[in-house]
């Protein structure tokens, strides 16, 4: 008689299958799937500052959290980005950066010095 084959236990195949998962983001792989946060701003006449929000994937953030802070950590004008994932806003009188906050590790801030004037 033939000896019949072994099966694996349940358990045996899901841990197969955890190593080889664990396998495949430890070499990088998984990360295809990772996108950056984007925040671009800019001014046309140096008093109108229009910020675009999103990620490096090409998906927009309409309603994510930018707030324009002073260097005291002061909120000087609190703002979400619109359907069309911008927002614009005055320059405020002083000094202040920009925070495109998407979540954690989805974080971008903007200094008032890297805003181009158009």
């Amino acid at each position: 008689m033939a000896a019949k084959p072994r099966r694996r236990s349940m358990n045996a195949t899901r841990l197969i299958k955890l190593g080889l998962t664990l396998a495949v983001l430890a070499t990088g792989a998984g990360q295809a799937h990772a996108h950056n946060p984007l925040c671009l701003c800019e001014s046309s006449d140096g008093e109108e500052i229009r910020c675009k929000g999103g990620f490096s994937d090409g998906s927009g953030a309409p309603g994510v959290t930018i707030d324009v802070i002073s260097y005291e950590e002061e909120i000087l004008i609190p703002g979400k980005l619109g359907d069309d994932s911008s927002v614009s806003f005055q320059r405020p009188d002083q000094e202040f950066y920009i925070l495109f906050d998407a979540g954690p590790g989805h974080v971008v801030e903007v200094d008032h010095t890297e805003i181009p004037v158009q």
